[in-house]
């Protein structure tokens, strides 16, 4: 299962949603990777990735809304450190178990949630209150 970013998951915010378009291209290679059998050779390096890069897309993000005072960045940062204790997890899990199949289905399917339930949600919501400002 391939995922794409596609403009309807545009937040409207350009910054924002380059960063996004990075996230999406880095879980499409994931998945592709799974399709050839060789997930579990590049999970450990794609979770070191989504740690470090999420860490600083969330950091920007959050600069970003309170430079807008926006005023649903507590349910953001809540999200936020939801999904960084989600990784960690997963982090911990690849580290004892050297990635077995359950693991990179977990992780697939985090990602996939993340990646267009976060975003189409709650991201959206940014960008339609930076519109108000304009």
């Amino acid at each position: 299962m391939a995922i794409v970013w596609t403009p309807n998951l545009s937040v409207g915010v350009t910054s924002i949603d380059d960063q996004h378009k990075v996230l999406f291209e880095k879980a499409d290679k994931l998945f592709e990777a799974g399709k050839s059998g060789k997930s579990k050779e590049i999970i450990g390096q794609m979770l070191d990735f989504l740690d470090k890069y999420t860490k600083q897309h969330f950091h920007d993000e959050e600069v970003y809304m309170t430079s807008i005072n926006y005023p649903g960045i507590v349910e953001q940062k809540t999200a936020h450190k939801n999904f960084i204790a989600e990784l960690t997890k997963l982090k911990k899990e690849y580290a004892a178990s050297g990635g077995n199949i359950s693991l990179i289905i977990n992780a697939n399917q985090m990602v996939i949630n993340w990646l267009t339930k976060h975003i189409s949600v709650l991201d959206k919501k940014i960008g339609t209150y930076a519109n108000t400002l304009k």
